[in-house]
């Protein structure tokens, strides 16, 4: 009786932490116990229930989790934010940090700017984007190519 009662419990708390993540951290030992379970209710012996909780445990674990992993991982989804790194830019309209204003166009796309050495770029201004914060680009004036 005292093995049904156990196995129960076990088989409820693990549930319970299963249902309580978003992880999957005990859900192959609820199958254990679930198969432990009926072993002690079909009368079965100790070291059956046993093994069954270890051998459930394992085979559930070794065939779900690679398949589940798979499927419940997050994808990456791409944004044009990757595209902009690194690439040339035209000042649209003034950027000003201390007045928090300023956009520029990179590849047809208005985006809001901040410079980056905190000086202000009058619009059409060359600039280079050099890094992302949020959703401002971070730009650095573009230095201007002497012919030689």
């Amino acid at each position: 009786m005292i093995e049904k009662i156990v196995w129960l419990a076990l088989l409820v708390v693990l549930v319970v932490v299963e249902a309580s993540t978003v992880n999957l951290v005990s859900i192959w030992f609820a199958f254990g116990a679930l198969g432990a379970l009926i072993a002690a209710i079909a009368g079965g012996p100790l070291w059956l229930q046993i093994a069954l909780f270890f051998v459930l445990s394992v085979v559930s674990l070794l065939l779900t989790r690679p398949i589940l992993t798979k499927k419940l991982k997050p994808s990456h989804v791409s944004t044009n934010a990757d595209k902009v790194y690194e690439q040339p830019a035209v000042v649209e309209d003034r950027v000003d940090n201390e007045a928090s204003t300023g956009t520029v166009k990179v590849g047809g796309r208005l985006w809001t700017a901040r410079s980056a050495d905190c000086s202000v770029l009058e619009p059409g201004t060359r600039v280079r984007v050099q890094s992302i914060q949020g959703v401002k680009l971070i730009v650095v004036k573009e230095e201007e190519k002497t012919p030689g």
